[in-house]
């Protein structure tokens, strides 16, 4: 499907309709951008101008020009299936995740082995989540739920998702068990909250730079 650089496609997630935005254009394999929390694929952050193929940017539901759902409910799981549906509408990619979309990012490589060649894990907002462990139930209605992006609710709710280092390292598992990279995972972030720091200690996940991460994971492209 070719569109010009700027255009927006729009997908559909069960009632959720997603934006996404193809950032660059490039014949090599394509680039899927996932940011961070209250963030939008909108900003003007561009450490992938020297990526050789087409660069994409998923808005989440809630945030940028995808749907805002009325009365909340956001879970990391939902924004998995949020890339599910860009995946699938791009083909095989590699994955560049900023702070919640780094979470998401380890995500999907566990369960999408086949369509995403390397995750690079980089600091962002939303990175740290709500920790490890549960804490007593919120009730919270924010003022301003107007609709607009990014949705009050996904800044709460997300802000505060558990999570557990062995849920993390669970799909450390499945990358390693299924995908044909000898290092599926790079992490660049500088930031290690509890489940990052047990991610970049697994077997088979490097810490690198930026620049090392994105040379490892284009060099694909060219073969």
């Amino acid at each position: 499907m070719n569109q010009s650089v700027g255009s927006i496609r729009k997908l559909t997630h069960n009632k959720i309709t997603l934006a996404l935005h193809e950032l660059m254009s490039g014949d090599g394999t394509p680039l899927l951008v996932l940011h961070g929390l209250g963030e939008s694929s909108a900003l003007p952050l561009e450490p992938w101008s020297s990526w050789s193929g087409a660069v994409f940017g998923l808005d989440f539901t809630g945030h940028g020009e995808s749907t805002v759902p009325k009365g909340g409910g956001y879970t990391c799981e939902l924004l998995l299936g949020d890339v599910d549906v860009a995946l699938a509408e791009i083909g095989p990619a590699t994955i560049l995740g900023r702070g919640l979309g780094a979470y998401v990012g380890l995500m999907i490589a566990g369960v999408r082995p086949d369509l995403v060649q390397g995750v690079v894990l980089a600091d962002g907002p939303g990175l740290h989540g709500g920790g490890e462990d549960m804490t007593s139930g919120t009730w919270f209605v924010p003022a301003d739920a107007n609709g607009e992006s990014p949705d009050p609710y996904a800044l709460f709710e997300l802000s505060n998702d558990v999570r557990p280092s062995d849920y993390a390292t669970n799909f450390v598992h499945l990358v390693l068990a299924s995908s044909a990279l000898d290092v599926p995972l790079s992490v660049v972030a500088k930031n290690r909250p509890p489940w990052l720091a047990a991610v970049v200690n697994e077997p088979g996940v490097t810490s690198e730079t930026a620049a090392q991460a994105f040379s490892r994971y284009d060099g694909r492209s060219s073969t």
